[in-house]
């Protein structure tokens, strides 16, 4: 890999093991992103692919000559240099492996591209093909590395606007935020996995924007608001929806004296892991549960005095997109709750105060935040926006040492689990290949995690409560999960994620939030976006086509190798490539 700061001259390349010298343990190295900046915001750097991004691609360009910029491209560069935000320049060019150009040309295009675009505070590149087995070459995160330590960050406060899936992947695999901005060459899988998407350079700019000021308080005119006393914050539905809520909650708790979170009886034991939950009031609430029983006006009158026995100040309703905060706000009403916040797309009356509007598909991390700074509250320094969990008790002995594989099938909502003969044939994979693995599962589950496991894993099904499941999820070195709440104690624990993604929702909605994580499944199947709890489709054809080899591709793309024998430096370490992802255009 080369990499040239701004005012570095022409540097030698540097040794292939400088990438990342133990991607292994990536996602522990950089569990302090958010720590990094001084101000409540999501990125320090955007990163941004060369060919067909930022102009056009020409295959195996050595002629500056030859050099025409994105439509409307300056323009775009120069709102992020205004913001504040440094930019560098992450860019596959395998020309140079293949002599079809020079070092010398390839640097005068680069110094093209800066007359007309403006200056980069660093270009890294990858000069290898495919077939060199780099640790820098997209879709490996090398390349994402090395530019996030130069720019003086870390991959999670970056944004990656790329043109094909290895953009994608070699984001979501350093933990960083990937914008895909398709082109004639970008396939249509690669669209439909991508975590956003964006018509040209300029939208996806202008989306990386209003991200960052959809979590700054003042954007909605909070400047220095007051401490106040008690909030009355709310997420009422499961275990991952309030895992995800947490840094909007731990937002809040930033600016009140006492936080008193109320939840329903599926989200308590995670309500009981947030850092910044003073006090946990749980009551089932009927226009959120996915069983009600019908709605009992004694019941309701119960859990207004309960509420106005809260003596809040002020309530913040954090919701999913598809669920209204509308009937409790009436009872936040009916219990003298002063002031009111939620996320509505339906007209509220004089329910709320603070009526927020969020554009479909952001990360529920980043809805909740905005929803906070809306109401005023701000993320504390230098605690940031990352996921937090309060500390948690050593794993079950029977694990042994960190670094294992949890392999984590199961899920409530059963369209979002593992086919149960996959995750065994994924569990004997796994364990042939050398990595310790253990399952685990609810109390509900233990049938299914004893198959999965067999004679190669260590079984913990129905064995952990979440506290216990978190301690074993923080040991590991990378979790192996659905669309489900153990995804999320291991983005809060910064462990790698080898996400089994069915697209029932969006994954850049849904999926692990800051954190080292390849996806795997079909992003185009037939269940896309249903919100299906149960599979519509037979034979759970999103999940059931892949193979065990795909996630051993996935943890070696991540760094994570077997404990039990030394593992490579990044430079000798093959890079596998998931399925569904491009090999890209000439030059990359």
């Amino acid at each position: 890999m080369t990499f040239t700061p701004r005012g570095a001259g022409n540097p030698p390349a540097v040794r292939q093991d400088q990438v990342e010298p133990d991607q292994r343990r990536s996602a522990r190295v950089f569990a302090g992103a958010d720590r990094v900046a001084s101000r409540p915001v999501l990125f320090d750097a955007v990163l941004l692919d060369r060919d067909g991004t930022l102009i056009e691609d020409v295959p195996y360009n050595g002629d500056p000559d030859k050099v025409r910029p994105m439509p409307g491209a300056r323009d775009a560069l120069d709102r992020l240099r205004a913001a504040g935000l440094r930019l560098a320049v992450v860019t596959n060019q395998s020309g140079l492996a293949r002599g079809l150009f020079t070092e010398g040309q390839m640097r005068a295009v680069h110094a093209r591209v800066e007359q007309l675009l403006g200056p980069f505070d660093a270009w890294a590149v990858c000069p290898h093909d495919d077939g060199d087995g780099c640790g820098c070459r997209k879709p490996a995160p090398g390349l994402v590395y090395a530019a996030a330590r130069q720019l003086g960050t870390v991959p999670a406060r970056c944004a990656l606007v790329g043109d094909i899936g290895r953009d994608m992947t070699a984001a979501s695999a350093a933990g960083a935020s990937g914008i895909l901005v398709p082109t004639p060459v970008t396939r249509p899988q690669e669209v439909a996995a991508a975590p956003q998407v964006a018509p040209d350079l300029p939208a996806a700019v202008a989306e990386i924007l209003r991200r960052q000021a959809a979590v700054d308080p003042a954007t909605y005119g909070h400047v220095d608001a007051p401490r106040v006393g008690t909030v009355l914050v709310v997420r009422a539905d499961s275990a991952g929806d309030v895992l995800v809520t947490g840094p909007g909650i731990r937002a809040v708790a930033a600016g009140a004296r006492r936080v008193v979170l109320l939840c329903g009886p599926r989200g308590r034991a995670a309500a009981e892991l947030l850092p910044g939950v003073d006090e946990i009031v749980e009551h089932r609430l009927p226009w959120i549960d996915p069983t009600p029983a019908p709605v009992d006006p004694a019941d309701m009158r119960r859990l207004v005095d309960r509420l106005a026995a809260v003596g809040a100040d002020e309530a913040v309703v954090f919701t999913s997109f598809h669920q209204s905060p509308l009937p409790l706000a009436l009872l936040l009403r009916l219990a003298g709750i002063r002031r009111v916040s939620a996320i509505s797309d339906d007209y509220p009356g004089s329910l709320l105060d603070v009526r927020h509007r969020v554009p479909p598909g952001v990360p529920e991390a980043e809805r909740a935040l905005s929803l906070a700074a809306a109401a005023g509250f701000a993320p504390a320094e230098p605690d940031g926006p990352a996921p937090r969990l309060r500390p948690v008790p050593a794993p079950p002995p029977e694990v042994g040492a960190p670094g294992y594989v949890v392999l984590h099938p199961g899920s409530a909502a059963q369209a979002r689990g593992c086919p149960p003969e996959l995750a065994a044939r994924i569990a004997r994979a796994l364990a042939a290949a050398g990595h310790r693995v253990v399952v685990t599962g609810g109390p509900d589950e233990r049938e299914l995690t004893a198959w999965v496991a067999g004679d190669v894993a260590v079984d913990l099904g129905g064995r952990t409560a979440l506290a216990a499941l978190a301690a074993t999820v923080a040991g590991a070195g990378a979790v192996v999960v659905g669309n489900t709440g153990p995804a999320h104690l291991a983005a809060a624990h910064g462990v790698p994620v080898v996400s089994l993604f069915a697209p029932t929702v969006p994954f850049g909605q849904w999926g692990p939030w800051r954190v080292p994580t390849v996806r795997l499944g079909d992003a185009e199947a037939a269940c896309r976006d249903t919100r299906a709890a149960r599979c519509p489709v037979p034979g759970h054809p999103c999940l059931s086509g892949l193979e065990p080899d795909q996630v051993l591709d996935a943890l070696r793309l991540l760094g994570v190798g077997p404990p039990a024998r030394p593992v490579p430096r990044a430079a000798d370490r093959p890079t596998g490539v998931p399925a569904g992802t491009s090999t890209g255009g000439s030059g990359r």
